[in-house]
Parts: C-alpha cells; sequence; structure tokens
C-alpha cells in the first residue's frame, strides 16, 4: 500500500525507531508476564521499567517523579485534573474558568461538570491570533473560582497560549491551574517550573511515542479527587495496572525529546515555514489566509484558509497524496466550522476552505517540496474561476481509469449529502397551491414521486434524484444512481417510460472518460427497466453528481402513496439495511470485497419485481427507503396516513457484514410496503418469488470499454422480503421500535 506524504502530526505522530526498540524487550515472554505490583522477580522487573519512565518524563518536565500520575492518554488526564480539582473543592466553590478554543477533552469535561454538578464555567474569547485574553480571563475570577484550564498550545491552529501570565494571575488569586500540553510537548519547551502551572497533561503519541499512554504532572500540595477508583496504583492517584509496554515507550519518548529538543524544533520550523512560503508564493494573496501568524505558532503547525473551497473537497482531492487535517465538517445538516475558528473569528469564506498541516521530526524538505507541488495545483485547479478567466482552465487529460476512486472526489456520500427534511418542509410549506384537481400526489405528503392525472386511463408519474459517488466504480455508480431514480416510480405502482439526465461534473478533476462509463453504467440500467434516457442536463462541479429525471405511468385509481396505510396493515421491506455504513467503509478504504459486492448488488436492483408484485396483490401504502433512512421515511408514511406503528428491530434484513451497525441509512433501500393482512401471505409469496429468482440482463454493448460487467449471481443471497412491522392504529405517526421478533 502507498502512503500519503504525512502532513498531518498533530493528529499523531509514528513510533521513533528508538522508542521501537526500547518497547521491543517488554513484547517478549518474560518481560510481558511481570506485573509492577508483584513482589517476584519478573514484577520487579516491569516496576523498575515503570519507575525509568517515569523519571525520563519528570526529567523533560523538570519535575519531580512523584508528581507524574501515569495515565491512559490525554483525555484521561485533562478529566483528572478539570473532575479531579473540580469535586476535590467543592467546598470551595464551583466556578471553572476555560478558554473558547479548548480541545474537546477540556471543553467536554467543563460541560459534563455543569449539566450533571451545577459547575458554573466562563469561557474567555481569543483574539484573532487564537490567543485568549488576559484581561479577561482576570477579571472573570471570582471566590468560587476553583480551577482554571487553559491548552499551553491549540491543536488546530497552533497559536501558543501565555500559560506563565496565566500562572501568575491564578497564583495571585489562589486559583489552581491545568494546562493541557498534549501537543506542546516535544515541540517547544516545557518546564512545568518554569510555566509555573499546577496540573499539565502530556500524551505519548504526540511526541513519537506509543498511543494509549501518557501522564500528569501533580504538583506536590495540589488536591485532587481520583477519577478511576481501585487498587493503589499511582499512590492512589490513578487505579489500575500499569501499561508497561506503552510506558517504556513513553518514557523512551520523553527522554528524546528532552535530549534533542532544539534540534527537532529547528527541523521542524524549516519543513513548515517552507510549505508555508511556497503556498504564499504559489497561491495568490486574497485567496488564501494563515490563521495564525508563525511567530505565534508551534513550530510545526500550518492552519491556512483556501477562499471558496471546501476543506472537504481539498482533502478527497488530496487523501491519497498528502495527509492533513480539515477545519470544517460538510454533513446532511451543513457545514460545521470547527469551534476554534469560529472563536478566533475566521471569516467564513476561509473558515470553510481550511486545512491544518503539521509536519514533525523527520518531515524532509524534499516531502514538503513534493506536498506543496500536489497542494498548490490541486487549490489552483479546483478554485472558482475569475470571471475574466471563466473557460480557461483546460479539462483533465487521459488517466489510468482503473485508479480513480470517485467516492474520494466527493464529501459526502449519496443520498447523505440531502438537505434535512425540516429545512426542506420550510421551504415547500411556502410554496404556492394551485388547486389542480388533475393533481393526484404532489408535494403535500412528501411523497417519492408527483402523480398527475391526464385521462380516466392515465396519469404520469414524475420524479428526479441525483447524487455524489457510493461507490468508487464509475459504472457501478451510474447503475445505482439509475436504479435509485427509477425506483421511485416503482414506489408510485408506476411503470417507467423515459428518462433524461442530470449530470454535475468536474471535468478539471476527473477524465471525461469517467463521466463516459457513468452514463452507460446508468444506461444499461435503464435498458433493463425499459426506460430509455432519451436527453439531459450536464453542468461543471467541484463534484461527481448523477441521476435522473424519470416520467412514467399509472392508472389513476392504482397509484401507491406513503399516505395510505391502514391499521392491521403489516410492513414488509423487500430490501437489507446498511448501505449507508457500506457506501462510507468504501469511502474510507475500510469495505471488504464482499461487502462491496454485496452492497453494490443491492444497489443496483431495480424494485420492479416488488412494484409487480404489490400492484398484483394489493397494497394500501408503499414507498421508497432512501437517503432519510428508514425511520425517516417510515414516519413519512405514519404522518402521512395518521397511524402509529411498531418496528421489531431484530426483523429487520441487514448486509452482512453491517449487522452493528442498524441505524445506516439506505441507498437506494427496497420498498417498505404496507399490506393488509388478508394480502399477506399472497405478496410474501409472490415477493420471494420474483426476487430469488431474479436473474438481471446486462446488456453487453451498454458495458464501457474494459469495464468488468455487474455480477448478479448471487444477489438472491442479500436481498429480502421480510415482515419487520405493523400499523398499529390511528395516531400521531409515533415509531415504536422493539428489540424483537414480528410476533407470529
Amino acid at each position: 500500500m502507498q502512503f500519503p506524504i504525512n502532513l498531518d502530526l498533530n493528529a499523531t505522530t509514528p513510533l521513533d525507531p528508538e522508542v521501537a526498540a526500547a518497547m521491543r524487550p517488554y513484547l517478549d515472554v518474560e518481560l510481558s508476564g511481570g506485573n509492577p505490583s508483584s513482589t517476584h522477580a519478573l514484577g520487579s522487573a516491569t516496576k523498575r521499567a515503570v519507575e525509568k519512565a517515569r523519571a525520563q518524563v519528570a526529567r523533560l518536565l523538570r519535575c519531580d517523579p512523584s508528581e507524574i500520575v501515569f495515565t491512559s492518554g490525554g483525555s484521561e488526564g485533562n478529566n483528572t485534573a478539570i473532575q479531579g480539582v473540580f469535586l476535590a473543592n467543592r467546598k470551595k466553590g464551583n466556578h471553572i474558568i476555560t478558554s473558547t478554543v479548548e480541545h474537546p477533552a477540556a471543553a467536554q469535561a467543563c460541560k459534563f461538570l455543569a449539566e450533571y454538578f451545577g459547575a458554573r464555567v466562563t469561557y474567555v474569547e481569543c483574539d484573532s491570533r487564537g490567543v485568549i485574553k488576559l484581561e479577561e480571563l482576570e477579571r472573570a475570577i471570582t471566590p468560587e473560582t476553583v480551577l482554571i484550564t487553559v491548552m499551553h498550545a491549540n491543536n488546530e491552529v497552533g497559536s501558543i497560549q501565555p500559560i506563565s501570565e496565566i500562572a501568575a494571575i491564578a497564583k495571585r488569586h489562589g486559583v489552581t491551574f491545568h494546562s493541557d500540553g498534549a501537543q506542546a510537548v516535544g515541540k517547544i519547551p516545557t518546564d512545568v517550573k518554569a510555566l509555573g502551572v499546577d496540573l499539565y497533561t502530556v500524551v505519548g503519541h504526540k511526541m513519537f511515542g506509543p498511543k494509549g499512554v501518557g501522564c500528569l504532572y501533580m504538583r506536590a500540595g495540589v488536591a485532587v479527587t481520583p477519577l478511576i477508583h481501585g487498587a493503589s496504583h499511582e499512590s492512589n492517584r490513578r487505579a489500575g495496572t500499569e501499561n508497561v509496554l506503552g510506558l517504556v515507550g513513553f518514557g523512551k519518548a520523553a527522554e528524546l525529546c528532552a535530549e534533542h529538543l532544539d534540534s527537532y524544533m529547528q527541523t521542524m520550523k524549516a519543513s513548515r515555514d517552507r510549505l508555508a512560503d511556497g503556498l504564499q508564493r504559489l497561491i495568490p494573496a486574497e485567496m488564501m489566509r494563515v490563521h495564525t501568524p508563525l511567530e505565534c505558532a508551534l513550530p510545526n503547525t500550518l492552519s491556512i484558509g483556501f477562499a471558496g473551497l471546501e476543506a472537504s473537497t481539498l482533502l478527497s482531492e488530496l487523501g491519497d497524496r498528502v495527509a492533513c487535517s480539515a477545519g470544517a465538517a460538510c454533513h446532511s445538516a451543513g457545514v460545521t466550522i470547527s469551534s476554534v475558528l469560529t472563536a478566533m473569528k475566521v471569516p467564513v469564506q476561509y473558515a470553510l476552505g481550511t486545512l491544518r498541516f503539521s509536519t514533525g521530526r523527520y518531515t524532509t524538505l524534499q516531502q514538503v517540496d513534493a506536498a506543496l507541488a500536489i497542494i498548490s495545483e490541486t487549490v489552483l485547479r479546483l478554485l472558482p474561476e475569475k470571471e475574466s478567466e471563466v473557460g480557461s482552465k483546460e479539462p483533465m487529460g487521459p488517466a489510468d481509469l482503473a485508479t480513480v476512486k470517485l467516492t474520494r472526489f466527493t464529501h459526502g456520500l449519496g443520498c447523505a449529502c440531502k438537505l434535512r427534511p425540516q429545512l426542506l418542509e420550510q421551504i415547500v410549506s411556502k410554496l404556492p397551491n394551485w388547486g389542480d384537481p388533475r393533481l393526484l400526489v404532489g408535494t403535500e405528503t412528501g411523497d417519492d414521486a408527483a402523480v398527475y392525472k391526464l385521462n380516466d386511463e392515465l396519469a404520469l408519474v414524475l420524479t428526479d434524484d441525483f447524487f455524489t459517488p457510493v461507490v468508487d466504480d464509475p459504472w457501478h455508480f451510474g447503475a445505482i444512481a439509475a436504479a435509485n431514480s427509477i425506483s421511485d416510480v416503482y414506489a408510485m405502482g408506476g411503470q417507467p417510460r423515459c428518462a433524461l439526465s442530470i449530470v454535475g461534473f468536474p471535468n478539471h478533476r476527473l477524465p471525461i472518460q469517467i463521466l463516459e462509463q457513468i452514463m452507460q453504467g446508468a444506461s444499461a440500467k435503464a435498458a433493463e427497466a425499459g426506460c430509455p434516457i432519451v436527453g439531459g442536463h450536464t453542468i461543471s462541479d467541484t463534484e461527481p453528481k448523477f441521476g435522473l429525471a424519470v416520467v412514467g405511468t399509472v392508472h389513476p385509481t392504482r397509484y401507491v402513496s406513503n399516505s395510505g396505510a391502514q391499521p392491521g396493515d403489516w410492513l414488509i421491506l423487500t430490501k437489507p439495511l446498511g448501505l449507508g455504513i457500506a457506501s462510507t467503509a468504501i469511502k474510507r478504504g475500510l469495505a471488504d470485497s464482499s461487502l462491496i459486492r454485496d452492497a453494490t448488488r443491492v444497489m443496483e436492483t431495480l424494485n420492479r419485481g416488488a412494484c409487480e408484485s404489490m400492484v398484483a396483490v394489493g397494497v394500501h401504502s408503499a414507498t421508497d427507503v432512501t437517503g432519510f433512512g428508514l425511520l425517516g421515511h417510515l414516519m413519512g408514511m405514519t404522518r402521512g396516513s395518521h397511524v402509529d406503528c411498531d418496528i421489531y428491530a431484530s426483523s429487520v434484513p441487514l448486509i452482512p457484514g453491517v449487522e452493528a451497525l442498524a441505524t445506516a441509512g439506505a441507498i437506494p433501500g427496497g420498498l417498505l410496503i404496507a399490506c393488509p393482512p388478508e394480502n399477506l401471505d399472497a405478496l410474501l409469496a409472490k415477493l420471494r418469488e420474483r426476487l430469488c429468482g431474479l436473474e438481471q440482463p446486462q446488456p453487453n454493448d451498454m458495458a464501457a470499454p474494459n469495464q468488468q460487467k455487474p455480477h448478479t449471481s448471487g444477489t438472491k443471497d442479500v436481498l429480502a422480503a421480510a415482515l419487520i412491522g405493523r400499523i398499529s392504529g390511528h395516531g400521531s405517526g409515533i415509531i415504536r421500535v422493539h428489540p424483537g421478533l414480528v410476533p407470529q
């Protein structure tokens, strides 16, 4: 596997080779078998190793070894300090002061104390550099203040806080001061006596040591209630058998930092500055913003915003080549900008496109130069064109199509990119009601498609759907998108007749041959449905998007709506759930071949057989389970039908491999059908006959050149026609979920 250039070393660092060498003997049978609390020779050997590590860490922090309490890492260290000081001083007061730019391990600990123990928390604001305002901090102190907790250096933007000055303020007012030093240790001097802190959190994996180990410096005399209770480990300050292997590595990492800090700082600064200088030279100044001035930041950290771009898109583009982190996350509810960038009042256009680059002691200038070329080329290619330059960007040339992974070119997956139903309801509710009696199904029910009556014998079924890639292969993505769009017609009991394509394509990011394969996959699936694609519309987009606008027909009195469910109806689901999780696993490179195969088969399978079965037997209601998941679409059915229902979780079918992820959304899911009791047996029999006997035609002339055609043998193994619940009676749409099986 080829790994990207690692410029994400604030997230974690690899093991230093010397650290790994120090740990190796403690993987052997003899030393790995010793418990430091045992009094025999094996216990004594591991106890000596633990105490050596304690001394090594104490040397780095310039404190006494007795002031070092080993922990499982930064989150435990911060929680022990914050909760421990608060609980130990409840008679004095309940006030905590922190900042608006803290790591969640500290911020959430304060929030927990506020919610469950009545703590009053004051959040001190920062300036545009990410440095807190000392005057505001001192003004916030009251006689009830028991703790000030401010991180030494910020993990996102690298801003270094004036820890010594904060410590002096805390001391003047008799307040305990804790600082999260996770990002600072190994990058800048961390002499806890010179800093004046009372408690200081250290993490092993941020300083080229192992994960799952760290420590909390506790100045002698500071009152802290233990967070973990049990035996008398760590001088009664933290119960639990010591992680000897991890502590040996942690100690060695601390020793290396103590001996070589100046050299490490110079190396990190040189690589960080080279990257910053290069980007400032290559990217137009108005399109880029360095959030924290380099002289105020950690020597290895560069937080930079690119105007007009989305961080998620940049990460997807860089993913296999350069590793870094984003300052904003895109999801179905919108875009979330990090609390740190929000606190710093970074302009939105830069915050949305923020990336954090962080170098390490082994980052070479050659790696930086290679990364710089990739980053600058990507940013310049994705930057919006100026009005005077529209059309000047050259389309991307031919590429090795087998290496293109479509899910890497989008910030979200498929229907997960949809707007929230609540937002849509607000918008749709303000649209005019045309009052046309020929409009049999419109926006009022949230159905899968509209139904418009032409005459007494014929009505049109109208729908459109498009989304971003859910699989990496373009042929299969096209087939899945087509199946998803066409299935909305089937959900209404209709027959698809023809379709128009909807295309958004980044021809400056992807070769045009990719779109050709997408269209061929869609055409093959449309041909299977007897629904030719007869035209369409394309736009240039930053991400690949594809779907169809479909026209179908149905008899005006025989369409199936999601608002017709009746009390006593049984609920049948015709495809298994878990496709949202499967797609996410594919995007992250975590899905194995069997999961990819099964998920693709399900998504490519038309709901044609399910539709024909329910129309032949007669049902009250149906909906296509897609991006809003089973419960989301079921809620549309129950509210539209004014009924309540019971769902039996153990009966809900899942794709093999996602059993633990049953809450995932599905794209596209099967039909969810509300069937009257008298028709249940006939419907289940017909569904199983149609689904289990399914063989999908795959026209060879529709396949892309050198493209492996979809493999469908075994599709019946992952398709389902399962009884999952029942409409319980008239109501307001309440869905009750039971853990067991549907009662016989």
